[in-house]
């Protein structure tokens, strides 16, 4: 059937190398060809793709649309395309964020919130900082009595490396795949159709998280 193609989608603002070199990892010895993309031409031929975040949210929204690539990926959403959203890249997935505030791709409904934990305290007794730094382990939730294939071969409550101030909130609590506690419960990963997305970074997270990347190549929406 030949070769199939995998784009990181490259607009100026995601952890490109990290991302590129564990999703190249597991797609080792598979027929899947790994490229990190800044052409619109050729993230719209991809077969999936992975959309990276880092920084700020407005910075991130106005530089997809300005290199030309948010029409290309909203087209591959349209036309049925696997998405794997990271971090910011997940959080631009929503309707709106309070960052900025800034209007998102509105491919799941809700919005991002900002953690508010200035008058909470740790079961330790400490402050909790934002941002939200370090490991943290994930729920995974089920509907209609199973998870969502993504999770194949992780076992529920698996630590995650996390560095964000937002959280994702969905409209509907179905859109849930993954929740995390950090003061308040939160959701730390979505997914609608073909569309799965983590607020923490897989590429940072071990073999767990590795696991995430190459579960994403098999998956079958």
């Amino acid at each position: 059937m030949g070769m199939k193609t995998l784009a990181i989608v490259d607009y100026g603002m995601g952890n490109l190398r990290s991302v590129s070199q564990a999703v190249q990892h597991v797609a080792k010895g598979l027929d899947w060809q790994v490229v990190v993309s800044s052409d619109p031409r050729q993230v719209d031929a991809a077969d999936r793709l992975v959309l990276p975040g880092q920084g700020a949210m407005p910075d991130c929204m106005r530089e997809l649309a300005a290199s030309g690539l948010r029409d290309a990926v909203l087209a591959a959403v349209d036309a049925g395309k696997p998405l794997f959203g990271v971090c910011v890249g997940m959080q631009m997935l929503l309707d709106h964020s309070d960052e900025g505030p800034t209007a998102g791709l509105g491919l799941i409904p809700g919005v991002v919130r900002r953690f508010s934990l200035h008058d909470r305290r740790q079961p330790d007794g400490s402050r909790y900082k934002v941002p939200h730094m370090g490991w943290n382990n994930v729920r995974q939730i089920a509907h209609d009595g199973s998870v969502h294939p993504m999770w194949n071969g992780i076992a529920d409550e698996s630590a995650f490396y996390f560095v964000h101030s937002f959280y994702a909130d969905p409209s509907n609590p179905r859109n849930i795949a993954g929740q995390t506690e950090y003061g308040v419960a939160f959701a730390s990963a979505i997914t609608h159709a073909t569309i799965f997305a983590t607020q923490f970074h897989p590429e940072k997270s071990a073999s767990a998280g590795l696991r995430l990347y190459s579960n994403f190549l098999a998956w079958k929406p």
